[in-house]
């Protein structure tokens, strides 16, 4: 059994920056798509990044040039780095793993998630 384990998690002032890891304790699939989501209380969890089995990588447009997504497959890990952070990103981030869908799309329709960490932005 494939497990996610975040860190990386903290407080930090507006404008400063993080970067969340996210290992895996067995090597995944090849054909697994990987994302960080992002959760407040009283919302839906949201994708924040999600990285295909190409690496391409997508971004929900709130974090675009701001947020990077990358993964180390000999590591085992998957990574954020969070720039220019700013209180709404705020959130409990969690890393997912799902096997692609047709074609390599990434859905997420019934991931493997960590039990994540707590990224807070204040001043």
């Amino acid at each position: 059994q494939v497990q996610l384990e975040e860190s990386g998690g903290g407080s930090v002032q507006p404008g400063g920056s993080l970067r969340l890891s996210c290992v895996t304790s067995g090597r995944l699939h090849r054909y697994y798509c990987m994302a960080w989501f992002r959760q407040v209380p009283g919302k839906e969890r949201e994708v924040v990044a999600s990285v295909d089995t190409e690496g391409r990588t997508t971004y929900t447009d709130s974090v675009q040039g701001r947020f990077s997504i990358s993964r180390d497959s000999d590591k085992n890990t998957l990574y954020l780095q969070m720039n220019s952070l700013k209180p709404e990103d705020t959130a409990m981030y969690y890393c997912a793993a799902d096997v692609a869908g047709s074609f390599g799309t990434c859905n997420y329709f019934s991931p493997l998630w960590g039990q994540g960490t707590q990224v807070t932005v204040s001043s």
